[in-house]
């Protein structure tokens, strides 16, 4: 643990990539799809549209300060919210100052250029808030505590929520709570750490097909039940996420720092399409708090994790793996 000789902020800053586009030799935009960066997995993929020659990619970005960092009282001035993008291997460091959406707020953003040519690899970017503390400029009084990765080669910012499977028998199970579900094939626990699928070992055969190692159909059916296990993660972590936030004073919900805060701004800008994510938090919380509306709202929820789950090429995979088997059938 650090300790510094002057105030500062007891949380950490929340940024995001909200948007990313590529430069081409002939001056166009590419703007890149929301699949090129994952806030989950916190990286951004520029390798993800194939163009070999991209001169300069533009990355937007949104960082939320914690509570108090605004507030009229607060022991420093001058505040500034900067994004620090940082090579190691080619030992570039690109600085850029963000913007405040409005007087007061914990909300700025930006964009930071990364120039191809400087980068041969992977690249840090983190936040910090600096403002004049004690008559001294420059103090940084808040960061993010988890970098993201910008990866100017990759195809796919890896995707997808990290959760444990663990294999048991359910109606012989120490735990008395999991007994009680002999006849589901899996339950998702969001209690912990990290979201755990306990998958029930009494269903016959079970067990094997989730390995997925013999190839052919029987691989598609594999990745159909992964991406229906992994539905049903979305949406009992979302559930988990904003049944228990904590509220500032006047009642606005507080992002959670911990996995919970990044489902929720992974899953949020299709839940509530078009919002800005504090809004749209704000909104569910009202909704789920007392507001109507609440009811109405979980096909929006379905429908974030059926997408972040890829639940639809797993589908259309098992289809055409189907129809291929069917068709070796008829020859």
């Amino acid at each position: 643990m650090k300790f510094y000789p002057y105030k500062r902020l007891n949380r950490p800053i929340a940024l995001r990539v909200t948007s990313a586009s590529l430069k081409l030799p002939d001056g166009s935009r590419d703007q890149l799809d929301s699949s090129a960066y994952s806030t989950q997995q916190r990286t951004v993929a520029l390798g993800v549209a194939q163009h070999e020659n991209w001169v300069s990619a533009r990355i937007g970005l949104s960082a939320t300060l914690p509570p108090g960092a605004t507030a009229p009282d607060a022991p420093w001035s001058d505040l500034r919210v900067l994004a620090v993008l940082t090579d190691g291997e080619t030992n570039v460091r690109t600085t850029v100052d963000l913007r405040q959406d409005a007087e007061g707020s914990k909300e700025w953003s930006g964009h930071i250029e990364v120039s191809r040519d400087d980068h041969v690899g992977r690249a840090a970017l983190t936040a910090y808030a600096v403002a004049t503390v004690g008559d001294v400029p420059g103090r940084a009084i808040a960061e993010t505590d988890d970098d993201w990765t910008v990866d100017v080669t990759a195809e796919e910012p890896l995707g997808g929520l990290r959760f444990e499977v663990k294999q048991t028998s359910f109606s012989k199970s120490a735990r008395e709570w999991l007994r009680a579900y002999s006849d589901a094939p899996w339950i998702v626990d969001a209690s912990g750490r990290l979201p755990t699928v306990q998958v029930n070992t009494d269903i016959e055969l079970f067990s094997d097909l989730l390995g997925g190692e013999s190839g052919g159909l029987e691989s598609k059916i594999h990745e159909l039940l992964v991406s229906q296990m992994a539905t049903d993660v979305w949406t009992a972590v979302f559930h988990s996420s904003v049944g228990d936030l904590e509220v500032e004073p006047d009642g606005s919900p507080i992002f959670p720092t911990d996995w919970q805060g990044e489902v929720l701004r992974e899953m949020l800008p299709d839940v509530l399409p078009g919002v800005h994510v504090e809004e749209a938090l704000r909104r569910v919380h009202r909704r789920r708090t007392g507001e109507a509306g609440w009811v109405e709202l979980q096909t929006r929820i379905h429908y974030a994790a059926v997408r972040r789950a890829g639940a639809s090429k797993a589908l259309a995979n098992a289809l055409r793996g189907l129809q291929q088997n069917n068709r070796g059938d008829k020859a």
